[in-house]
C-alpha cells in the first residue's frame, strides 16, 4: 500500500468505488505511539516487545514508513491485542451478541504499501477470523520489498478485476472475478493487480492457525 500516513477521510473513495460517508479515520502512527505510552514503554522497550527494530518503530510512529501486514500482526501481538482491536478506534466496544453488520461506506479503512484495506465486522473482538475488503494497488511483484507472511490460514474471494497471487512454494496463479483461493499464510505470499482496474477482494484471515476462538 502507499505510504502509511494511514488516513482515509469521509471524502475519500472506498474500495467499493463509492464515496464513504461514515468511514473512520485512523492514523496508525498515532495509534502505535498512544499504545506505547499507555504501556509506559520507551522505543527500545517496545522494539523488544513487538519484534521490530527501534528505527522501524520510530518511522511508523512518525508516519514515515508503511508497515507490512506481517509488521501489523507483530505490533498487535506485542501490545496484547488482536488485529481488529489494534486497527480499530480505541472507543470501539465489544457487543454481547454474535452479529455484526458492516454497511457500504462503513468500516475503518487504511492503506499499506500494496493494499487498501477496509475492516469488516470490526465491532466483534473475539472471532475465529478477521474479514477485510482489500483493493490490490501493487502492479508488479517488484513492488514488494519482502514476502508477506503471518501464522494464519487465509481465504481470498475476488469481487472485481483480476489479480495474480504469488507464493513461495507454488507457481503464480491468476485469479479472476468469482475465483477463490485458500492458502497457508505462513508461506510467503503477495498479490498484484492486472488489467485495467485494480482488483478488489474479500480476504479472510484466521486469528489462530488451526484453532477456533470463541467467547468462553
Amino acid at each position: 500500500m502507499p505510504k502509511l500516513e494511514i488516513v482515509r477521510s469521509p471524502d475519500d473513495t472506498t474500495g467499493t468505488g463509492r464515496k464513504s460517508e461514515s468511514a473512520t479515520e485512523i492514523r496508525l502512527g498515532d495509534r502505535v505511539k498512544d499504545l506505547r505510552r499507555l504501556h509506559r514503554w520507551t522505543l527500545d522497550n517496545a522494539s523488544e516487545r513487538v519484534g521490530l527494530s527501534r528505527s522501524a518503530l520510530s518511522k511508523i510512529e512518525r508516519g514515515e514508513a508503511s508497515p507490512t501486514f506481517d509488521a501489523m500482526q507483530k505490533l498487535a501481538h506485542g501490545f496484547g491485542l488482536d488485529l481488529v482491536e489494534f486497527l480499530s478506534p480505541a472507543d470501539t466496544t465489544t457487543p454481547t451478541g454474535r452479529r455484526s453488520i458492516t454497511r457500504v461506506g462503513e468500516g475503518t479503512t487504511y492503506e499499506t504499501p500494496n493494499y487498501t484495506i477496509r475492516l469488516l465486522m470490526e465491532d466483534l473482538k473475539i472471532t475465529a477470523f478477521v474479514a477485510t475488503e482489500i483493493v490490490v494497488s501493487a502492479r508488479s511483484f517488484s513492488e514488494y520489498v519482502e514476502w508477506d507472511r503471518h501464522p494464519s490460514e487465509d481465504f481470498i474471494y475476488v469481487l472485481q478485476g483480476r489479480m495474480i497471487l504469488y507464493t513461495e512454494l507454488y507457481s503464480p496463479v491468476t485469479l479472476n472475478k468469482g475465483d477463490a483461493v485458500y492458502f497457508d499464510a505462513s508461506m510467503g505470499h503477495a498479490c498484484v493487480s492486472i488489467g485495467q482496474h485494480e482488483a478488489r477482494a474479500l480476504w479472510i484471515t484466521s486469528t489462530n492457525k488451526g484453532e477456533v476462538c470463541n467467547d468462553n
